[in-house]
């Protein structure tokens, strides 16, 4: 774990881990809560939580796009579109972060 954060690859990879975790709680924890059992703090809570996390999932991909030198048609639009499908980060993070010079 301490190896992943002296890289601004490896940070990526941990904040886009939490941030697949958070959309997972926001769809199918607070949601539910929220419409099923009508208890709305549940949303904001974690969509608060979810939203911190999707910010600074996106600026860290820019900038290890531009420090990885990707190749935005090629590579950063998959990342950046793989933090708002669910599973997304686990998937981009198993194809390419993993993959990417540290």
């Amino acid at each position: 774990m301490n190896q992943l954060l002296k890289t601004n690859i490896g940070r990526l990879r941990i904040i886009g881990f939490l941030e697949g975790i958070s959309l997972l709680l926001l769809l199918f924890v607070a949601m539910p809560l929220k419409y099923i059992f009508h208890y709305p703090v549940a949303t904001s809570i974690m969509g608060t939580i979810h939203g911190a996390l999707f910010l600074l999932f996106i600026f860290n991909t820019l900038s290890v796009g531009v420090e990885q030198g990707w190749q935005f048609k090629h590579t950063t639009w998959k990342v950046l579109l793989a933090c708002i499908i669910p599973f997304g980060t686990f998937y981009i993070d198993k194809k390419i972060l993993r993959i990417c010079k540290q």
